[in-house]
């Protein structure tokens, strides 16, 4: 929590917030039980939105030869995408402190629906970059949703519905590339996107129809002075800078292996299907489920420990995975000890940093999900331009360089702190 004399206290939002101001609950009535098709609703639209961002990591090659777009360049495609979510998180999601929730989630729902149409019947390279940047931008939809269930939950149900709707998330970014796979062997990429269209039509008409209106108190504040509050928190908060590098580099590494792991799967000597490709992704669910305890060790004071054990299993996942060539079962091994890793750390990271400013977390999650966004994009990008020219032993050595990398980072930041 902030000081007292903290340099923040003359800041209009600080002032804000920290003033003491009733529970935001729906109108006409006091906070009840949240329904439980409710919250699978909010978590079903949280998969599909985020999902959005995740379609083409299988369909690069189909990509590369429909649109001409060489091999070492075609990452650029989930780069684009990935940076305009960054955008979208410090541009957007704040405006949920601002605007009416209910129709901000609709509105970005239609409009995440326009920008997958745009995607699906593109005729140019040009225009697929364009729609990318707008399902990118719009996704960040996922993080509003989070935000609103925590607002009608009651206080005593909150950390379950949030624990719920959370869950989705993952369960999209990971059945995305198999949603993707299957549907491209069946009726082409584009059909991925125009599907994703239909069913975010589908999602904004229930959500316009069952969500609550909820009262809030009127802000003084601008959007300016909202957006500078999300900077001001790394200034204050070394826990968020640390934790936000980490998540940069982590999901760089995440980012590493399921961009360009279609490439060599899709080629001789494999040349697998896309449903085969896109089902590699229901392999990372044993590892995201077993990290699921990871914030209950966070809770107990473990986080650090938790952190430093499992960016050692990220490292040592890359050992498994550059044997691609030689045996799947070694690939599999990998994934799921990379996604364990990177889903413990996540959530550990998270499980750190909110307790920070409890007023602020959304503001918080945007800071720390905009570095996030950051090394996703990275990560895309470095990765088809090594296997371009160094192969999957290039890729493999790009992945464990960046785990190592965050090990040392991670270890000098507990010696710096200890000696503090």
């Amino acid at each position: 929590m902030y000081k007292a004399d903290s340099n923040l206290e003359n800041d209009p939002l600080y002032s804000k917030v920290n003033s003491p101001s009733p529970e935001t609950k729906p109108h006409g009535h006091q906070h009840s039980s949240m329904p439980r098709s409710l919250t699978l609703l909010f978590a079903t639209a949280c998969g599909m939105s985020v999902a959005n961002i995740y379609f083409a990591q299988p369909l690069l090659n189909r990509l590369s030869n429909d649109f001409g777009i060489d091999h070492s360049v075609i990452g650029v495609v989930i780069t684009i995408t990935q940076i305009f979510y960054g955008l979208g998180l410090l541009l957007l999601v704040p405006l949920g402190d601002l605007l009416n929730q209910r129709r901000l989630i609709v509105g970005q729902m239609l409009l995440s629906a326009i920008a997958l149409i745009i995607v699906g019947t593109a005729f140019s390279s040009v225009v697929l970059f364009v729609g990318m940047a707008l399902v990118g931008l719009l996704a960040v939809v996922t993080q509003t949703l989070v935000a609103f269930a925590a607002n009608i939950a009651s206080p005593t149900e909150r950390g379950r519905v949030v624990g719920i709707v959370t869950s989705g998330i993952v369960i999209g970014i990971l059945l995305a590339r198999t949603f993707a796979g299957i549907l491209t062997d069946l009726a082409g990429w584009r059909s991925v996107y125009i599907v994703s269209a239909a069913l975010m039509l589908l999602l904004a008409s229930l959500f316009f129809k069952v969500l609550p209106v909820v009262e809030r108190e009127v802000k003084s504040i601008t959007y300016l002075q909202l957006i500078r509050s999300t900077f001001t928190l790394f200034i204050q908060e070394r826990t968020l800078r640390v934790r936000s590098v980490l998540a940069l580099l982590i999901f760089a590494d995440f980012s590493i292996l399921w961009t360009s792991l279609v490439l060599p799967l899709s080629a001789p000597p494999f040349a697998l299907s896309y449903s085969a490709i896109g089902a590699f992704g229901l392999v990372g669910v044993a590892g995201a489920l077993a990290a699921a305890s990871a914030g209950k060790l966070a809770d107990r004071g473990y986080g650090q420990r938790t952190t430093g054990c499992a960016l050692l299993l990220l490292l040592i996942s890359w050992l498994f995975i550059s044997y691609l060539q030689q045996t799947f079962v070694a690939l599999v091994v990998g994934i799921v000890l990379l996604d364990l890793a990177v889903q413990a750390i996540h959530v550990t990271n998270q499980t750190m940093i909110f307790p920070l400013y409890p007023e602020a977390r959304s503001r918080l999650t945007a800071g720390y999900m905009m570095f996030y966004s950051i090394g996703s994009a990275s990560g895309s990008i470095a990765s088809t331009q090594i296997y371009a020219h160094f192969g999957w032993g290039g890729v493999s050595l790009l992945g464990a360089s960046v785990s190592a990398f965050a090990l040392l980072f991670w270890a000098l930041s507990i010696r710096v702190k200890i000696s503090k």
